[in-house]
C-alpha cells in the first residue's frame, strides 16, 4: 500500500481527499495541518508522494516545496501542488522547485487519483 502526505491547512478539506484516497483500499493517508508538522511527517513516514497546498500560514507550499528538494532524506519524493491558485506564474514557480505535478481546487478525486497513479509509475521507473 502506498503513502501519502497532505500538507494542507483546511481540515475539512484534507478530511474529504483522505477519506476518499483510503477509500479506493491502494494508498494510507497521514495529514498534517502545517508546513512544520508537514516537513517532519515527511522525514517520519517517508510518504510515496505528497499532496501539497500553497497557501499556508507560517511558511508557504513553495517554502515547504524549496525544503523538501533541498534535504537529501526527501529530495526524491515527488511533490503534487493542490492549491486553489490558478495562475501560471504559480505553476512556473512550482516547475521551478521541482514539483510532480500541479492541481488546482476544487479537486476531482478521480483526476487526482489518476495524476497520483501517474506520479508514482514515473518514480517507479
Amino acid at each position: 500500500m502506498k503513502k501519502i502526505l497532505i500538507i494542507d491547512d483546511e481540515k475539512d478539506f484534507c478530511f474529504f481527499v483522505s477519506q476518499n484516497l483510503e477509500l479506493t483500499g491502494k494508498y494510507k493517508v497521514v495529514v498534517t495541518n502545517s508546513s512544520k508538522d508537514g516537513l517532519s511527517a515527511a522525514l517520519r513516514h517517508k510518504p510515496d508522494v505528497i499532496l501539497l497546498d500553497i497557501l499556508m500560514p507560517g511558511m508557504n507550499g513553495f517554502e515547504v516545496l524549496a525544503q523538501l528538494k533541498g534535504n537529501q532524506d526527501t529530495t526524491t519524493i515527488p511533490v503534487i501542488m493542490l492549491t486553489a491558485i490558478d495562475t501560471e506564474e504559480s505553476k512556473e514557480k512550482a516547475v521551478g522547485l521541482y514539483n510532480e505535478d500541479y492541481i488546482t481546487k476544487p479537486v476531482d478525486i478521480a483526476s487526482l487519483n489518476a495524476k497520483i497513479d501517474s506520479v508514482l509509475s514515473r518514480s517507479r521507473g
